[in-house]
């Protein structure tokens, strides 16, 4: 396990070679510790801005977390190149094209260079939200139904976990990746626990399903009361 001391060590090495690397105009720390707000499991996050031959810039990168740092395995999520270090260090590293250099949310602070101010990235929409909760709820019935109980469970916590980005949204707080759950009110996180399917037995699934329902229909009627009232029938007859 990394200890907050190397994950200092190894975050300063990363700055180091960034002022160094003459094709890496610009650099911020972004994540928990751009905020002060770091603890012991906090990974590293790092921008870069790319003035010139990315690809490259990034295969170089790459090669040292290998060589250097000891890097497992790496995985690209668009601009963000995430490795996973022996001792269970979460390192990003974006590497963006120097025009784009810039924030994209509250969490960025810049160590040197000009960045630029692009469009901050939309949260998702409550409408689009509230779509994707019953995309997940129709399959769970038919997975229910046709005994594959694991799939069942999948899409019973997908309609939840949408309903949840919902009050997310509703209470100002962050609606992606369960970020901001944990900072919902204790009164609209109370209901959520009976939405846990805590077995894979067909009755277990059938009231996990049956609970993560009407916070559905109740988040719903906080966005268009209009569309919970259509909603409410065919969900309702989902878990009948």
């Amino acid at each position: 396990m990394f200890t907050p001391d190397s994950r200092a060590r190894l975050r300063d090495a990363l700055i180091a070679v960034a002022h160094a690397d003459e094709r890496v105009s610009g650099a911020a720390l972004t994540g928990s510790a751009s905020v002060g707000r770091e603890d012991q499991w906090s990974d590293i996050d790092l921008a870069l801005a790319v003035a010139e031959d990315r690809e490259q810039v990034v295969a170089d990168w790459t090669d040292r977390m290998y060589r250097e740092h000891r890097a497992i395995h790496h995985l690209d999520l668009g601009v963000f190149r995430v490795f996973l270090l022996p001792d269970t260090l979460q390192v990003d590293i974006a590497f963006w094209p120097e025009a784009e250099f810039g924030p994209t949310g509250p969490t960025f602070r810049t160590l040197f260079g000009m960045p630029h101010e692009p469009p901050r990235i939309q949260p998702p929409s409550a409408e689009h939200l509230m779509g994707m909760a019953w995309l997940y709820a129709l399959p769970a019935r038919s997975s229910i139904a046709r005994g594959r109980v694991w799939q069942a469970e999948y899409m019973i916590s997908g309609a939840r976990d949408q309903v949840l980005a919902l009050a997310c949204l509703r209470h100002g707080v962050p609606a992606v990746q369960g970020r901001g759950v944990d900072d919902l009110p204790a009164d609209v996180l109370a209901p959520f626990a009976d939405t846990l399917v805590r077995t894979v037995e067909p009755a277990e699934l059938r009231r996990a399903f049956g609970a993560v329902v009407e916070p559905l229909l109740a988040e719903a009627a906080q966005v268009d009361v209009a569309l919970a009232a259509r909603l409410s029938g065919p969900l309702r007859e989902l878990v009948s």
